[in-house]
């Protein structure tokens, strides 16, 4: 099978674990790396024994022979970098959380429809095989209707000012960080967006949520009620309540290697599946099925739903008392 050329786009910490995980996927090859600086560049080309190193993103968009980027720029940056690759004819697949707001995620799904490229968020829960077997049990009706999500995702890290996790010119904080998961969760499970949503944040010393949580309510009454932080630490699973019993994923449920049904109180399946590296391959496997298949979007992550998700969390922030220099 002919193989499918990436170029990755940043060289930070997340970009080393995607390159270390396409190992995994065979019909994969990284060709070209962009960085803001040819030393960076050169750096992590050679770690990887990559052909080409670029100084500059736009150099790696005009690559000829790179066929999909992979996004790995702070949130900040995601709609200027993903418009200039796909205006240069590439496949993207962008870091999530997509954008900072849902006036550049129009933009961005625009630009891919304009230019008819295939565009995909990085969010990579949804693609494991244990998320696979748990939509499988929900659609057969195994826990009855679900009117209920809890998920928690959170972490207490220690970071600088000049970090991109709490830097608020960067996008940083914890609603784009990791808040994502857990309405991304909440989204995929419902298979819809909520009518409402409400959530409190705390604003910590650089100027960004350290710390939030939110409440959804859809549209027959169901409710999702999730957590997220990156100073906080918490027990990171997940629970889908229905009419006739649950699920549970287990810490740490958005890279899952177990999901367990239970109904009338007792477990009564247990679904594990050992991870491989990072689990970042996973969504590079979509990638290429969608490719192959002559796709412009993944049904499992579709572009609206990125949309809808970036809408949901402008909705939870706007009461905040901080703004990003996007929302300009």
């Amino acid at each position: 099978m002919e193989k499918i050329r990436w170029g990755i786009l940043s060289t930070g910490s997340i970009a080393n674990s995607f390159v270390k995980d396409l190992q995994h996927v065979p019909d994969a090859e990284v060709v070209a790396v962009g960085s803001r600086t040819q030393e960076s560049a050169d750096k992590f080309a050679d770690t990887y024994n990559i052909p080409k190193r670029y100084a500059s993103y736009d150099a790696l968009a005009k690559d000829a022979d790179v066929e999909v980027i992979y996004i790995a720029t702070p949130h900040s940056m995601h709609a200027e970098n993903g418009i200039m690759c796909m205006r240069a004819g590439k496949a993207v697949l962008c870091e999530k959380a997509f954008t900072i707001t849902a006036s550049e995620a129009e933009q961005m799904i625009a630009v891919a429809r304009k230019e008819k490229v295939f565009l995909m968020e990085a969010l990579v829960t949804r693609h494991f095989p244990v998320i696979h077997k748990v939509l499988e049990w929900i659609k057969d009706g195994l826990i009855g209707e679900v009117r209920m999500v809890h998920a928690n995702r959170c972490a207490r890290g220690q970071f600088r000012q000049e970090q991109r996790h709490l830097n608020p010119e960067l996008g940083g904080g914890s609603l784009l960080d990791v808040g994502i998961y857990v309405i991304g969760f909440a989204s995929m499970i419902y298979g819809k967006p909520p009518v409402d949503a409400v959530g409190y944040g705390h604003v910590g010393e650089f100027g960004s949520d350290e710390q939030g949580a939110t409440l959804l309510q859809y549209d027959n009454g169901a409710l999702a009620v999730l957590s997220f932080a990156l100073r906080t630490a918490a027990v990171n699973e997940a629970y889908i309540y229905g009419t006739k019993g649950h699920i549970k994923l287990p810490d740490l449920f958005a890279v899952p290697e177990k999901a367990i049904l239970c109904v009338d109180g007792e477990d009564k399946v247990i679904f594990e599946e050992a991870l491989v590296g990072n689990g970042l391959h996973y969504q590079v496997l979509e990638v290429h099925r969608c490719l192959r298949d002559g796709l412009l979007e993944s049904p499992r992550m579709p572009l609206q739903e990125s949309l809808q998700l970036m809408q949901t969390m402008d909705k939870i922030r706007a009461p905040w008392s901080f703004r990003y220099p996007n929302d300009n």
